[in-house]
């Protein structure tokens, strides 16, 4: 028992720190293997794009200066790529940092936030560090004709009440890589009052098919009240330089800039976040090899006479139909580590990132034997 609980706050007491996937240095110095291979955290399996190591590796003689506090080169980047104003960029230490920040913003005791269940486990977490309550909205079924595991809108809606202030939407939604309709979305931002903040989570909008896509540019600039979310951490494969953003209204901008660090994003995530966006060619190979990859999974999938959540993000969610956990560590003496999901109550299903032709091939054979043992 931890002597010093009593002494945090109510929300803090009651927290689950995150569990981040095992990292591979982890499991071979563990096991004694080596050759393991890692597709539990949604990275992308091409690494970061050249032009962005280039410059991380200039900048670096420089390191002993404090980096720009605002960002200004990066933000008016993204403002250029997204056709806003700059002040409505807000630069996070990954997107993570950006969820934080809300919820010190709108969020208080006595106060809540809503989100739909098995949504991203970060954002019960800042919810309850800031003493708010969290509420959750029940998610279509495993059986849902159109979108099994899905958010379902109207139970996120009947789920907001007068001490709402926040609601956290995940688009595709990690683990399920489900997704939500670009009408389906507009309607709910629609039928939500001014006064509270939507979050429009999206970490994987680039993998997503184009006709799938909201513009979520349009939507920001109907709806006040909404904040998008995005990451270099997936399609950028700059996960390990912690950078992220949002974009929003000016005004809730101004708002988030108030309560983030002057330095919360470092000198080199800064030079390579701006070099990573201007690689195209980074960022199609590495959505050619996702949509590829997806399917490999899929089929292997059907295979192997298992069940698996559609997905249009760079991850899979098998169903094994019976508990994941075993399979799970026999994976691991196998040299391969995916994500086992019981955390967000499906204790059945393994996450699969979808890696290079060769991984992918890899984790289905050591699926295969895993599930025969």
């Amino acid at each position: 028992m931890n002597r010093f609980l009593k002494y945090a706050v109510t929300g803090v007491q009651q927290l689950t720190p995150y569990l981040p996937g095992k990292p591979v240095e982890e499991l071979e110095r563990e096991l004694g293997i080596t050759n393991a291979i890692k597709l539990a955290s949604n990275e992308n399996p091409l690494g970061p794009s050249q032009k962005a190591v280039v410059a991380a590796q200039a900048i670096l003689n420089k390191v002993n200066f404090y980096p720009d506090g605002s960002s200004h080169e990066l933000r008016q980047s993204l403002a250029a790529k997204h056709g806003v104003a700059i002040d409505s960029i807000s630069i996070g230490n990954g997107s993570n940092d950006i969820l934080e920040l809300i919820a010190r913003t709108f969020l208080a005791p006595g106060l809540s936030a809503v989100f739909s269940e098995f949504s991203f486990a970060v954002y019960p977490i800042v919810v309850q560090a800031v003493g708010a309550d969290a509420r959750i909205a029940k998610a279509f079924s495993a059986d849902h004709p159109v979108m099994p595991y899905g958010h379902d809108l109207d139970e996120l809606l009947s789920q907001i009440d007068q001490q709402t202030r926040v609601v956290f939407i995940a688009n595709p939604n990690n683990p399920t890589g489900t997704w939500l309709e670009r009408q389906q979305l507009t309607d709910f931002l629609e039928n939500v009052a001014e006064n509270i903040i939507v979050v429009l989570d999206e970490a994987y909008y680039e993998y997503m098919p184009e006709d799938l896509k909201p513009d979520s540019e349009a939507l920001i600039k109907r709806f006040s009240n909404l904040i998008v979310t995005r990451t270099f951490s997936k399609i950028y494969g700059l996960a390990g330089l912690r950078v992220g953003y949002s974009i929003s209204h000016p005004d809730v901008a101004d708002l988030l800039n108030r309560v983030r660090q002057p330095f919360n994003v470092n000198l080199i995530a800064q030079v390579a976040a701006l070099s990573a966006l201007d690689d195209n060619h980074h960022l199609q190979t590495s959505i050619a090899m996702n949509n590829s990859g997806l399917q490999q999974l899929s089929n292997g999938f059907d295979s192997l006479g298992l069940g698996f959540i559609p997905s249009i993000a760079n991850f899979i969610t098998v169903n094994l139909e019976r508990a994941a956990a075993p399979v799970y560590e026999s994976l691991l003496r196998e040299g391969v580590i995916v994500r086992p999901v019981a955390n967000y109550c499906l204790p059945n299903h393994l996450r699969i990132t979808v890696g290079t032709e060769e991984q992918n091939r890899r984790v289905l054979d050591a699926l295969e034997r895993c599930i025969n043992d």
